[in-house]
């Protein structure tokens, strides 16, 4: 008889070690890039710094990732028939908190994305941004794995999901296009592996990038980044120089870089140096090779995060694991393009690495529920296999047996 059983594989035990040696660069990436020559030393005021604050997120984050690997993932599976629905909950709440952002979100840098948490001494908030990467990898595959092949009807299957894609994408998106983008492809991704043609979703994506376009030209700003990334050195001190310091950074590094904490650009020169250009102070302190070591960690989650796929269980176990590998793999590539100034810069962070209490915490949720589909597997137990079932005993030969004696 088989059944699933939560146990440690390969691919489960790699993931976390991998996540945790991610968060772990981060905390010491961020105590480096956090360094300044104007601001008040670390010890007169130990929990208001910004390396510090990181440090405790990161153990909330670790801890939250081995919570998450080791509760059953089908609880979020939905259920035939009954009220308690947490993956439907979890996306109204969501869109809840993405309408209330940008009501009454605090603004910085230019952007509402925060809401307060707490008393505002402690200066803490959150990004409902964040939730919905993870509201939506949960939502969709079990929105997907619940309507089985009724996904390929367009009116009963793949509608309502796409609107609610639809309204996620337009709030995100609002004040951080970046984002908007991450979650529109990584949910169309989960609804075609869920087996909704791809047609359906071609014909739908016209509207998406007619979207799109309209929240790049009613921002100047967004404008600005795409014409400075096609010159950045037609203004170099201002639209492009965020990009230039950005390739500065990385170039002075050479191959094996300055140094841990020995980096220059971080001293005012790289705007952003602890959060979205994060990578850029790795590859300048700890040279390329560094850089190429962070790329390659996260080629390994990717790799055993297509392994978990493979092996899931269920259709909910694959989808979920799907839909976190992608986030990851897609968010790690969009930063590291931005850095090396591949393609327009927007604000989205390194995965697990870049300075942020909710995008770290979320996300390591997210890969804690792909280290729990990696641990359920089938087990048989061979004492309940049907004695018909079981191999027949090698019948012992003729010489070998004893020969009784009169």
């Amino acid at each position: 008889m088989a059944f699933l059983r939560s146990r440690p594989s390969t691919s489960s035990t790699t993931i976390t070690i991998v996540a945790s040696a991610l968060l772990a660069l981060g905390v010491v990436m961020v105590f480096s890039a956090s360094a300044s020559l104007t601001s008040a030393p670390i010890t007169e005021n130990v929990w208001k710094h910004s390396a510090v604050r990181q440090a405790m997120f990161t153990l909330a984050a670790l801890v939250a990732l081995l919570i998450a690997g080791v509760c059953p993932f089908e609880f979020w599976r939905i259920r035939r028939g009954s009220f308690f629905q947490p993956s439907v909950f979890l996306i109204l709440i969501t869109l809840g908190l993405l309408v209330l952002v940008l009501l009454i979100g605090e603004e910085r840098n230019g952007a509402r994305r925060w809401l307060p948490l707490g008393p505002s001494s402690l200066g803490l908030g959150f990004q409902p941004s964040e939730v919905a990467k993870l509201a939506e990898v949960v939502f969709f595959a079990a929105y997907a794995a619940y309507i089985g092949e009724r996904i390929r009807k367009f009116w009963s299957g793949l509608l309502p999901a796409l609107l609610v894609l639809g309204m996620m994408g337009a709030l995100v998106g609002k004040e951080d296009l970046g984002t908007a983008a991450l979650l529109a492809l990584v949910g169309g991704c989960i609804l075609l592996a869920g087996g909704a043609r791809i047609w359906h979703l071609i014909l739908l994506s016209l509207p998406g990038i007619a979207g799109f376009v309209y929240l790049i030209k009613m921002e100047p700003y967004r404008v600005t980044r795409l014409t400075s990334f096609m010159d950045p050195y037609a203004d170099p001190l201002g639209k492009g120089y965020h990009q230039i310091q950005s390739l500065i950074t990385i170039a002075s590094g050479g191959w094996w870089g300055q140094g841990l904490g020995c980096g220059i650009q971080k001293y005012g020169y790289l705007p952003e140096g602890r959060n979205d250009f994060i990578f850029s102070v790795i590859c300048e302190e700890l040279g390329i090779i560094g850089g190429i070591a962070v790329i390659a960690l996260f080629a390994i989650l990717l790799w055993h995060g297509r392994k978990a796929v493979m092996a899931a269980s269920s259709d909910f176990g694959r989808l979920l694991a799907l839909g976190a590998t992608l986030t990851i793999g897609f968010q790690a590539a969009m930063n590291i393009a931005v850095v090396t100034v591949s393609i327009p810069t927007k604000g989205i962070a390194l995965p697990l690495v870049s300075a942020g209490g909710s995008g770290v915490i979320l996300l390591s949720i997210l890969v804690g529920l792909l280290v729990n589909v990696a641990r359920y597997r089938p087990v048989v137990v061979e004492s309940e296999v049907p004695a018909m079932a079981r191999p027949a005993r090698p019948a012992t030969p003729a010489a070998a047996r004893p020969i009784a004696v009169a």
